[in-house]
């Protein structure tokens, strides 16, 4: 009997932290940023991020269809306000949290100059330019417009590969499976590119500002770990990591 008493006071004490979850789906570009606030997160609290990274444009289809996400932090403001207006988040929880920017980048031994800035992209030895699929991902939009706003997207299309996201777009050039990208500034600054590539940045003023914002589901299993996870993302720490990543504050 008190084996049975105990074993049932172990379980009771236990199932709280068991609960102590989240599944997040964020926006390709913060992997390098959120996998530090990942585990800051952790250590404080002791709640467990799930995290999913993609595209924005296709996890904003999938929260539509009833995904089961508790958190959403997207490269753009669109997204999350729409899953608001459909009644699918829970009030109050929309952030606006980070801007992100846009960087032309070559493999670390590549000969393209990059002091000529877009214009790069029309010398003779570039065949193939990495951005993501501006169909679904706020960072290929971006892409877009900035080659656009200097009146030479007609000559850069043809040369065009997408990626699925701004991550993979990245691994493109990383790879060397093309010979220049347009990517977030946050991967060119990652670990794993520092050494791999150079990467000069795209101003500001070429392409629609890259507003990210978080959101909670309303179908978010434990909203007390979600709010505590919304109230991190808000705290010093966090705004320190995103700037040492290259986000600016909102």
């Amino acid at each position: 009997m008190k084996a049975f008493l105990l074993s049932l006071l172990l379980l009771v004490c236990t199932a709280p932290l068991l609960a102590q979850e989240l599944t997040v789906a964020a926006a390709a570009d913060l992997r390098p940023a959120l996998d530090e606030i990942n585990a800051k997160f952790k250590a404080e609290s002791g709640i467990e991020l799930h995290i999913s990274y993609g595209s924005s444009g296709n996890f904003f289809q999938q929260l539509q269809n009833g995904a089961p996400f508790d958190v959403f932090l997207s490269a753009n403001v669109d997204y999350p306000k729409k899953l608001a207006q459909a009644g699918l988040v829970a009030s109050g929880t929309y952030y606006e949290f980070a801007r992100g920017s846009i960087v032309l980048i070559v493999p670390y031994d590549s000969k393209i100059d990059l002091t000529e800035g877009l214009h790069a992209l029309l010398t003779p030895a570039v065949k193939k330019i990495a951005i993501a699929n501006p169909s679904h991902a706020p960072y290929g939009q971006a892409a877009v417009a900035a080659i656009k706003s200097m009146g030479i997207y007609d000559w850069v299309a043809p040369h065009l590969v997408m990626g699925e996201n701004i991550s993979e777009a990245a691994s493109f050039v990383l790879s060397g499976a093309a010979d220049v990208g347009i990517v977030a500034k946050s991967l060119a600054l990652a670990p794993a590119a520092a050494k791999r590539a150079k990467f000069v940045d795209i101003a500001a003023k070429n392409y629609p500002p890259l507003l990210q914002a978080m959101v909670v589901m309303k179908s978010a299993k434990d909203q007390s770990a979600a709010a505590r996870f919304e109230t991190f993302m808000r705290s010093e720490d966090t705004k320190k990591i995103l700037q040492q990543f290259g986000f600016d504050l909102p």
